[in-house]
């Protein structure tokens, strides 16, 4: 229970704190070098597991290398000391200059050596990501969503914390519960977070996605193809002898606002003229049903 706890006291000791140690890095213009706590063996770095930043282009790892090769490392990478081996140390912020070292073949690099949770660690990784753009709007969803099913913050939390409107943030989860193939095609770049927000709702996602992408379509022109792909047809009679009814927008938008708040795919089922309804939430692992049973119990 103590663990628990612990795991869900907040943000770490405050995100002023955090953020200081983010703006010790300098801005990409910014030729000054900051001054390292120290210089360490290559080999004795290692990346962190829960990394936000799942994509790195070789173009621009290669890019960075020379201009390593040429500059140096001029931005200092940002670790602590990794709690599995004490012998080395853990990439808090940086891991591209990290992987771009090694193309050069640096035996060491500067480092900011700082005594962080695993909260403080993904959440100053996030930080130092999104500052620079440096997330695709996949990977700063699942940033989101680590932070608060691993650590149990709130979407008002996070927004007040990171300087993000709730909406901004509620609209990345909600891509989230896009097909694996949407997602591909906003990390790869071929469709923007704009483009799949509109697919949000959609019946379907995957063949709108490919219209979309095959004819470049605009926001705006992907939202009329959205709307006229959803439009109700004329109820037909079930064998039944009843009438299937499609869901109106609001109920769409209201399931996928639940589902990005809880990361799971949740159905709202109302029957029409009625107060009483059926809401149906489907959870893919035991982690997500013991995140839904915390979130539960505490309200």
């Amino acid at each position: 229970m103590a663990d628990k706890k612990e795991q869900r006291r907040g943000l770490g000791r405050g995100l002023s704190a955090l953020m200081a140690d983010v703006e010790t890095q300098p801005r990409p213009q910014e030729n000054a070098p900051v001054r390292p706590d120290r210089l360490v063996p290559i080999e004795r770095v290692v990346p962190n597991p829960d990394q936000p930043r799942r994509t790195f282009t070789e173009a621009q790892l290669h890019e960075l290398a020379e201009s390593i090769r040429t500059k140096g490392i001029i931005q200092p990478l940002i670790v602590r000391q990794n709690p599995r081996d004490p012998e080395q140390f853990e990439i808090v912020a940086g891991e591209r200059r990290w992987r771009a070292a090694q193309i050069v073949q640096l035996h060491e690099i500067p480092v900011l050596v700082r005594d962080f949770d695993d909260t403080e660690v993904l959440e100053v990784a996030i930080i130092e990501n999104i500052q620079r753009a440096d997330l695709n709007a996949i990977e700063e969803a699942a940033g989101y969503r680590q932070l608060m099913f691993k650590f149990g913050h709130t979407q008002e939390k996070l927004a007040e914390a990171l300087g993000k409107s709730r909406s901004h943030i509620a609209n990345l989860m909600r891509l989230l519960n896009l097909p694996d193939t949407v997602q591909d095609m906003v990390v790869k770049g071929d469709l923007s977070a704009g483009h799949a927000r509109t697919l949000v709702t959609a019946p379907n996602p995957e063949s709108l996605a490919r219209t979309i992408v095959e004819k470049g379509l605009s926001v705006r022109a992907a939202e009329k193809l959205v709307k006229d792909s959803s439009a109700p047809e004329r109820p037909k009679p079930q064998p039944s002898g009843s009438f299937k009814v499609e869901k109106d927008a609001d109920t769409r938008a209201l399931e996928g606002d639940l589902s990005a708040a809880l990361s799971m795919k949740v159905s709202i089922d109302h029957k029409p003229g009625q107060e009483a309804g059926k809401l149906t939430i489907s959870y893919e692992s035991l982690e997500q049903l013991d995140a839904l049973c915390a979130l539960l119990s505490t309200g």
